[in-house]
């Protein structure tokens, strides 16, 4: 369904987002290789500069499905591991890894800007409900490719394990199956329904 003309993205959200593309970009390729691109919320940052400049009101959606309960859970995780030094959910360690370059930790606080960005696009342009087959369908695509073509102990979209930590009590390719099934409930339809209910309780007032 088209979106009204009336409902337009910023141009100076779409030229600094751009902007921070052309910079973050490059720079992740130099700090940690080409591969760490086949993260979700990594791929999800193109496809949002996508939306953002095509105001796709579905592609814009997918986005915000992506990012917006992921980036609110690597938030947290990661200011409380810096208030208290405890993990409430695992996988932003590498955030306090001296080891990680101090440069890509700083570049990876776009996970805090990505669902403000998706929102506000979601926002002019409103939800549409077939984010959600879309979203999980790409990524159906995404886990396994990741799984064949980025290195095993990166642990990238936790296809070794979950939370970032490998896994050896199931076979590989069971626990990849069940991540592809378990990712979409888990991180999509919350968000879904969410909207869902969002825009009924809209259409009600």
């Amino acid at each position: 369904m088209a979106h009204s003309s009336a409902a337009t993205v910023p141009r100076w959200l779409k030229l600094a987002f751009t902007l921070w593309i052309l910079i973050w970009a490059p720079s992740y390729v130099v700090l940690l290789g080409a591969q760490n691109f086949f993260w979700l919320c990594n791929v999800a940052s193109f496809l949002l500069l996508a939306a953002l400049w095509s105001e796709q009101r579905t592609l814009m959606s997918m986005q915000w499905l992506a990012v917006a309960l992921v980036g609110s859970l690597w938030s947290l995780d990661v200011a409380t591991a810096a208030l208290t030094g405890t993990h409430l959910i695992g996988g932003t360690e590498y955030m306090f890894d001296p080891e990680h370059p101090p440069m890509a930790r700083a570049m990876s606080l776009y996970h805090v800007v990505l669902p403000l960005v998706a929102g506000m696009g979601v926002a002019k342009l409103g939800y549409s409900r077939r984010a959600l087959l879309w979203q999980t369908v790409l990524t159906w695509i995404m886990l396994p490719m990741t799984y064949l073509f980025t290195e095993a102990e990166r642990n990238i979209n936790w296809v070794q394990g979950p939370f970032g930590q490998p896994q050896d009590t199931l076979d590989p390719l069971l626990y990849l199956f069940l991540l592809t099934l378990v990712w979409p409930l888990v991180v999509y339809l919350p968000v879904h329904l969410l909207m869902i209910g969002w825009q009924r309780w809209r259409r009600l007032r």
